[in-house]
């Protein structure tokens, strides 16, 4: 059984990475997303749920992780985001893992990471390439501060905590822009068909 060519997808918020992943699936293309299985391992019963009880009790209740106790919680102390790391990291990696598994048991031949935090995390290195997806700045602010609830030091925040825009375009193997959809969805659709193109007559494993 050939281990699918695995793309680990990008790209920071507002730059529309969720609707390329859709585009992605739309072309046959399974998609794991980390956030989703993030919530997966947080939900009751959970083993991120049982992992976060053993740091911080009172952040887990009936219905699993509460978000907002957590990071009450992790405001802490400083060390307290890389205890929570070591716990669901591996947790998440074996989501991951399991997930390209099934995949290549289904025949898949290319599969979608989807990944917020991929070059910071080191994700990148389980990748056969990397894609990010872009807007100008100014399309981005837009889209963001578009969002219900959004302010604009929710945004420099956020914006803190991930690599810049043009390190990710920098380190990615492409680069895909999603100011207009057609124009995205058509630099998936010819990425997806290179990609196809290449695995069929070359191993990739």
């Amino acid at each position: 059984m050939q281990r699918p060519f695995v793309i680990g997808l990008t790209g920071s918020i507002g730059m529309g990475k969720s609707t390329t992943a859709a585009m992605f699936a739309d072309e046959g293309v399974p998609v794991w997303d980390a956030d989703e299985a993030v919530r997966r391992l947080y939900t009751s019963g959970g083993a991120g749920a049982s992992a976060v009880a053993r740091l911080c009790p009172e952040a887990v209740g009936a219905e699993g992780v509460d978000r907002v106790a957590l990071t009450r919680w992790l405001a802490a102390r400083p060390g307290n985001l890389a205890r929570l790391e070591a716990k669901v990291h591996p947790l998440v990696a074996a989501d991951r893992a399991a997930f390209v598994a099934s995949a290549a048991a289904e025949g898949a031949d290319i599969v979608v990471l989807d990944v917020p935090l991929l070059f910071e995390t080191g994700g990148d290195t389980v990748c056969d390439e990397t894609v990010v997806v872009t807007v100008p700045p100014d399309v981005q602010r837009d889209r963001v501060l578009g969002r219900a609830g959004m302010t604009e030091e929710a945004f420099t925040r956020l914006l803190a905590r991930q690599m810049s825009d043009a390190e990710k375009r920098a380190r990615a193997d492409h680069v895909i822009e999603t100011r207009t959809m057609n124009a995205a969805r058509a630099a998936v659709r010819a990425l997806v068909g290179r990609i196809r193109q290449r695995i069929g007559v070359a191993s990739h494993a």
